[in-house]
Order: C-alpha cells, then sequence, then structure tokens
C-alpha cells in the first residue's frame, strides 16, 4: 500500500507530507483521475497532468505523489512563486481522452480554488488545456490562439540544453558541446527539440525511443543523427553525455554501473530509480544534473502565462538554468555532497526562508 502521507519516507530531504490528495471521479465522462499538492509554501502548487495507462491506482497514486515532490523543488529552483503540484489521469489518452473527461477533469482543478495551476504533461496538450479551461480559471499552457503559451516542450528543451552547457563547462572546463557525443533516450515533445540545440552546437547525436516513427522522423529531417536499438544499449554506448527524456526511473542501479558516460543530464522527470542512486554516480566520478533543475524550462514557460505570456520575458528566465546549475555543482564541490543532494538543500532553504514570510501580518 502506498503511503499517501509519506510519514514511511526514507529519502531524509524530502521527508515531509503532502499537503493534500485529491481523487477525482466521474462515471459517465470515464474520468478517474488523481491531484496531488505537496506543498504551497512558495504559493499555489503548479504542475502539468498526465494522462497515462496506468496498471492500477497504486501506480497512479505512487506517480503523482512522487511528480507533486519533485514540482515544490523544480518551481522552487526556478524561482518560481508556487508550490509543488501534479494530477495523473488514468486511462490511455489515445482511446479515453474525450471533450465531456476533460471538461469534468476541469471542474474537479476549479473546486479547489486556485490551489492547484494544472498544465500539460505526458498525454496531454495545449488543446486539451483549452478544452479543460471551458470549466477552470486555473489552467496554463494553452494554444496561442487562446492567449497562451503554447507548447512547453520549446524551453524545457531550452532549459535542459542550458544545464548541459553548464555540466560541460563544470566537467571539461567549457560549456559547448562541440565534439561530444551525446545519447538522447526519447526523441518525443523534448527529446526532438534537444536533439536540434545539440546539432546546432556541434554535437555528435545518437538517439533512441520506443516509438520507431519518432526515432525517423528525427534521422529523416537529420541523417547525421544514428540511433540505437533501445535504452540499453545507448546507456553502454560510447558516448560522453546521456540524456534520459522518456519516462522516469532510466538510472537504474544497473544502468549506473554499465552506464559509460561521464555527464548525466535530461529532460525526464524522476531519473534516480530509488534513493541512492546519486551516490552511485557519483562515486563512478559521473557528474549528474537533477532532472528537475534542468528541465524546469517548461514550468517557467507555463508560469509565466499566468500574468500575460511573454516569450522573451520566459526565455530570458529559462537561460538562468545554466547559472543555477552552476550554483549546484559548486555547492556539491564545496559541501562534499553529490548535485542531487546539493539541489535539494538550496531548494529546501527558498521553500522555508521565503515559505516563512506568510506568517508577517498583512491585514485584511
Amino acid at each position: 500500500m502506498t503511503d499517501v502521507f509519506g510519514l514511511s519516507h526514507q529519502e531524509p530531504s524530502r521527508n515531509s507530507r503532502h499537503e493534500q490528495v485529491v481523487f477525482c471521479a466521474d462515471d459517465r465522462s470515464g474520468l478517474y483521475a488523481i491531484i496531488a499538492i505537496y506543498s504551497t509554501a512558495l504559493g499555489p502548487g503548479l504542475g502539468g497532468t498526465r494522462f497515462y495507462p496506468y496498471p492500477d491506482e497504486q501506480a497512479a497514486l505512487a506517480d503523482v505523489l512522487n511528480l507533486s515532490r519533485a514540482m515544490a523543488y523544480k518551481n522552487a529552483l526556478a524561482g518560481l512563486d508556487h508550490g509543488g503540484a501534479k494530477a495523473v489521469i488514468i486511462g490511455d489518452p489515445a482511446t479515453d481522452k474525450t471533450e465531456a473527461l476533460l471538461r469534468a477533469y476541469g471542474r474537479f482543478v476549479q473546486s479547489l480554488g486556485g490551489r492547484y495551476y494544472t498544465a500539460c504533461d505526458v498525454g496531454t496538450y495545449s488543446e486539451d488545456m483549452d478544452i479543460v479551461g471551458r470549466e477552470c480559471a486555473y489552467v496554463t499552457g494553452r494554444t496561442l490562439a487562446h492567449g497562451g503559451a503554447g507548447d512547453s516542450s520549446i524551453l524545457t528543451a531550452y532549459g535542459v540544453f542550458q544545464g548541459m552547457r553548464a555540466a560541460a563547462a563544470h566537467r571539461y572546463g567549457d560549456p559547448s558541446l562541440r565534439g561530444k557525443r551525446v545519447g538522447v533516450e526519447g526523441v518525443g515533445k523534448v527529446g526532438h527539440r534537444l536533439v536540434e540545440h545539440l546539432l546546432e552546437d556541434g554535437a555528435e547525436v545518437v538517439i533512441c525511443d520506443v516509438n520507431d516513427q519518432a526515432v525517423e522522423r528525427v534521422r529523416h529531417r537529420h541523417p547525421e543523427v544514428d540511433s540505437l536499438p533501445d535504452a540499453a544499449a545507448l546507456a553502454t554506448a560510447d558516448i560522453d553525455v546521456y540524456a534520459p527524456c522518456a519516462l522516469g526511473g532510466a538510472l537504474t542501479d544497473d544502468t549506473v554501473a554499465t552506464l559509460r558516460a561521464t555527464i548525466v543530464c535530461g529532460g525526464a522527470n524522476n531519473q534516480l530509480a530509488h534513493p541512492g542512486v546519486e551516490k552511485q554516480l557519483a562515486d563512478r566520478g559521473i557528474l549528474y544534473a537533477p532532472d528537475y533543475v534542468v528541465n524546469s524550462g517548461g514550468v517557467i514557460q507555463v508560469a509565466d502565462e499566468i500574468a500575460g505570456f511573454n516569450m522573451e520575458r520566459a526565455k530570458a528566465r529559462a537561460a538562468q538554468i545554466f547559472a543555477t546549475t552552476q550554483k549546484i555543482f559548486a555547492i556539491a564541490d564545496d559541501e562534499g555532497v553529490p548535485p542531487a543532494v546539493a539541489a535539494d538543500r538550496l531548494a529546501e532553504r527558498r521553500m522555508s526562508e521565503v515559505g516563512r514570510l506568510r506568517a508577517i501580518w498583512l491585514g485584511r
């Protein structure tokens, strides 16, 4: 049984409870969703809605708890005035997604009164957020036609690239990826855009994806890109940088033991399969750029939309991921801890220092 309140959570830097977990069901539309709000210390929770065919409710619950916790840390390090939250809809988006289901979901989000702002994630798109927004005021990541920021993968990929440049500067003394061989696992919404940035910077790129069509789309546009049959082959390939950009849990004990890359920096959420993997990476001399730091460009983009979207302003903020990643590496070196631990400490410091200001009474 998943521990909803996190009372038995063993990871020392992330052992507080979720503030709120809401189960949402509308039988007529087929909606079965879970919304998890981890923290509102910095402001209303902000995080995407994942539409995925989970095998059961427990798997969905475990995922949304992990994702919402990661969003709190991501938003804190991105400098946003938002807490961490996430939602999952249980089902196959290819067959189960309907207008009625999305609008029913929007009404559940609306019922939280602004404690949670939703956006796109795996299985959901800006067009879906337009539909959710017909029932809800707390929606971002909408299409340009509806006043939104559009596809948040644009700045997600840009931010990952900035984090990778910071990792290269720390490891190689030069932020350029020119001449480096980068393995990108997953070339979907974020991965294929990351490939574009890497090629423009002069990197050699090799890719893999469970979707053969996704691989062919990239190779059709860029014949110079190599491909490998699966993630296992990519992880053991002769590469300098490993970029997980698919689903989470890519960095398992076995993967780390055989990884030949000296840098790990990718767009996937929750890349570490379990606590302790970050130490295994450090022990092997592999520099890990924490996922929730480098992939925060997307949430920066959708957060900017809430006040009226401006791409130049959002991109400038996403460019700061380079400096934030460098700061985390410096803290890790100074304190003798893995970068993932340093990132947690920096995020927790901001949540504590800024969050406590709410105790200052402002009157009515």
